[in-house]
């Protein structure tokens, strides 16, 4: 399977009888699956497919979904608050009473008042919310189709980067192997000189002791373990790139890996080539590592 990268954005929308929603899924970098939904009031029950959802088709990665829904002003029917009503009329006799002179009140008049005639909205039935919610669902299964094309579109771009990138480093290795091999002759002829004029007016250090500490300096500046565990681990992450299953993790640890090596190849290296060497494989692994930081 091609890596895929953790960053992208995808929106899908739709309609019902009387009612238009839309999906907005963003992306970006996580260490692991996280996810953060927002939706209408009276839709939160969706939360928990659209989250199984998600989980079928990412391993990694900080997802947002929302959700906004708009409903078509529906006609709603009339009724008449019989308690707002008889509190009104309870009071009536009180008021001809203490106003006798006063009109006796209208039905027109009595239905106008606030509160006597409210509107009633139709609820959803049962069928038609269960209709609604599998559509809005399927827009959900859309949009999540169009962010894994992004993610995985993003990846390939990510792939050639990465691949160009290990190519550099195996560059580096190979110039650091010509290097190293040229050490011990290198640091032996270093000490002689150093001891020839350290000793100039003495006698010229034994051959075997000349020998003797050649090898302990190249013991200590041998890095040809470094060098084999970097051809190593440049193999292992080809076939991670090629591998069938997600592979930012295993990128992650091998950078961390690359930049071990490279420290220790720097450290030991006697040489300022081989130093220099070094020093840009340090580069070349940061700019990977940066990039490996976007892979799923």
């Amino acid at each position: 399977m091609p890596i895929t990268s953790m960053t992208g954005f995808a929106r899908a929308q739709g309609h019902d009888e009387g009612c238009t929603w839309a999906w907005e899924i963003k992306s970006v970098n996580g260490k692991g699956l996280e996810m953060r939904c927002r939706f209408p009031q009276g839709f939160d029950n969706l939360e928990r497919s659209a989250r199984e959802r998600v989980g079928q088709r990412f391993h990694r990665g900080n997802i947002q979904m929302t959700l906004s829904l708009e409903r078509a002003e529906a006609e709603g029917r009339y009724r008449v608050n019989r308690d707002v009503l008889d509190q009104i009329l309870s009071v009536l006799p009180d008021i001809r009473e203490r106003l006798p002179e006063a009109e006796t009140p209208r039905l027109d008049g009595l239905l106008a008042l606030r509160g006597v005639i409210e509107t009633v909205k139709e609820e959803d039935s049962p069928a038609a919310r269960e209709a609604l919610e599998g559509n809005i669902l399927a827009g959900l299964d859309d949009a999540l189709g169009q962010l894994a094309a992004r993610r995985a579109e993003e990846g390939g771009r990510l792939a050639d980067i990465v691949a160009g990138h290990l190519n550099a480093i195996e560059a580096l290795h190979q110039q650091a192997e010509g290097l190293a091999a040229a050490q011990p002759d290198a640091i032996k002829a270093r000490l002689r000189e150093q001891v020839t004029a350290l000793l100039e007016a003495s006698p010229a250090l034994p051959e075997d002791r000349l020998a003797q500490e050649a090898a302990l300096l190249m013991t200590r500046a041998d890095v040809r373990e470094e060098l084999d565990r970097l051809e190593a681990h440049v193999e292992a992450a080809r076939d991670l790139l090629g591998g069938d299953g997600p592979a930012g993790r295993g990128l992650d640890f091998l950078c961390q890996e690359f930049i071990r090596e490279a420290n220790t190849l720097a450290s030991k290296s006697t040489d300022v080539e081989l130093t220099g060497v070094g020093l840009e494989l340090k580069a070349v692994i940061a700019q990977l590592r940066e990039q490996v930081q976007n892979v799923e």
